[in-house]
């Protein structure tokens, strides 16, 4: 009775103890189910603890540290990268701004020098004796006006062009005469060095005029020379029988100065689009007072002129010098810088507001 009682009771606690490691199982197995739906980067590690738990049922049961759980974040190179991006969306804007505000310094430089402009036009003219032709003087001497006498070298025209100019709404092609005004001997009125004039605006025919008639003026005549050999021969024999003394006439050509009102100026500076200067073959597209000075002969240091339209003789309509306000002019004006100023600040204002949409959009999505 005893040996019954005995291995009932061992039958029991063995039946006990496989009943509590079957139920310490299936508890296990469901923590390690709700751990991985928690956390699904921690899904292999479940799995291998849970199948060693199944294999070694009758081993004791040890149950390896869970390692902790991974934290998701963003890498630091994508946070640096879209810094980056927020910061050239506002580039353009910031360029622009700088643009208007430098129109803005452009229109007060602009306004400055056309005030200097007026009034160095405003002093009273030069008399041509006090040019004198020195490399100092000439910076001095900018945007002065002189009056001047002499007489114009025609042989040394040069024609600067094409220049357009429009009358009446009609545009037409000229060029720009530049003549040596050269002293005149022995008139005390008259200027005491050569002095290179632009004596304004001239339409293609009367070039072509011009230059046919200096061509013709070259060109020796022969009656000239037969009525010198007739006039030769007749001396000849009237010495012979002429007691009368004979009287020589010899003809002075009289020279008329003229009178030239201007402004002392400088060469042109020309665009990238203008050709370069060929002074051996004649064409000329800007003023560029050295090589005139070389190619008309006259001194290095001769002083460059634009005649004013003060003194317009309407039976001589060319050369049509330039109009006073030319002078104080400029290809932009004060008005067009603030007209820039006024497009660069509202593009820069467009810009940056859309740059600042596009940054609050994607601040919105994370």
């Amino acid at each position: 009775m005893n040996m019954v009682t005995k291995m009932t009771t061992k039958a029991t606690a063995s039946i006990s103890k496989t009943l509590a490691a079957k139920l310490n199982l299936v508890h296990r197995s469901a923590l390690a189910s709700s751990s991985l739906q928690r956390n699904p980067l921690q899904s292999d590690c479940s799995y291998f603890s849970t199948s060693a738990v199944l294999d070694s049922s009758s081993s004791p049961i040890v149950e390896p540290p869970l390692p902790p759980p991974l934290s998701v974040s963003p890498p630091q190179e994508n946070t640096k990268g879209s810094s980056w991006s927020k910061f050239l969306l506002y580039v353009p804007g910031a360029i622009t701004f700088g643009l208007g505000t430098w129109q803005l310094f452009r229109r007060q430089e602009k306004i400055e020098m056309l005030e200097y402009s007026q009034k160095r036009l405003g002093m009273e003219p030069l008399n041509g004796n006090q040019l004198s032709p020195s490399a100092d003087s000439l910076d001095e001497l900018e945007l002065r006006r002189v009056a001047i006498k002499g007489v114009f070298d025609d042989k040394n025209s040069i024609f600067i062009g094409p220049r357009s100019r429009s009358i009446s709404g009609i545009t037409e092609n000229g060029y720009y005469v530049i003549t040596p005004l050269m002293p005149v001997p022995g008139y005390p009125e008259s200027l005491q060095f050569p002095v290179l004039v632009n004596r304004g605006w001239v339409p293609r025919s009367w070039r072509e005029k011009h230059l046919e008639a200096l061509e013709h003026d070259d060109q020796p005549s022969n009656s000239s020379s037969s009525s010198s050999v007739q006039v030769g021969e007749r001396s000849s024999w009237w010495k012979l029988w002429s007691k009368k003394p004979k009287l020589v006439e010899e003809k002075v050509s009289v020279v008329t100065p003229v009178e030239v009102v201007g402004v002392v100026r400088g060469s042109e500076k020309p665009s990238i689009f203008v050709p370069e200067n060929d002074p051996i073959s004649s064409q000329w597209f800007y003023v560029d007072v050295p090589s005139i000075r070389r190619t008309c002969g006259v001194p290095a240091n001769t002083v460059y002129i634009e005649e004013m339209n003060e003194h317009v003789n309407p039976s001589n309509p060319y050369p049509v010098p330039k109009d006073v306000n030319t002078f104080i002019r400029s290809s932009v004006m004060p008005q067009d810088h603030l007209n820039y100023t006024f497009t660069w600040y509202s593009l820069s204002a467009a810009v940056t507001y859309m740059a600042y949409k596009r940054t609050i959009l994607k601040m919105r999505r994370r």
